[in-house]
């Protein structure tokens, strides 16, 4: 901790306290719709959703999503269906995105997941 750092403790009623005295934070003014929608225009960060940066995006697949519809865990996941889970946990976390082949793995995954396991059993 820095010579400079100072704690704030929550108390039980959401009150800010610094060694038991109230803290007060000061708040700015709201935005109203318009003001937001100005500021969201033209924040560096938060350019606008435009139809040609919508079709330039790259859809993935919720290997999340996926999996806990199907009621697994991560490891149970990754046996199941033979992908390694270093991977797995990569894709879930965004650190890597399934490349093509992997997606459409992953998308008969989706439809028929007992076929797949019946395939891979066989093999």
């Amino acid at each position: 901790m820095s010579k400079t750092s100072t704690i704030v403790k929550m108390d039980k009623s959401g009150v800010l306290r610094r060694k038991g005295v109230v803290v007060k934070v000061p708040r700015g003014r709201a935005l109203d719709d318009a003001e937001a929608l100005a500021a969201t225009k033209t924040h560096p960060d938060n350019p606008p959703l435009t139809k040609k940066r919508m079709a330039s995006m790259v859809r993935t697949p919720q290997v999340k999503v996926l999996r806990r519809a199907l009621g697994l865990t991560q490891q149970e996941f990754a046996a199941r269906y033979q992908i390694p889970l270093g991977t797995l946990r990569d894709w879930e976390q965004g650190r890597a995105t399934p490349d093509l082949p992997t997606r459409a793995y992953l998308k008969v995954i989706a439809r028929d997941p007992k076929a797949v396991e019946k395939a891979l059993e066989r093999g």
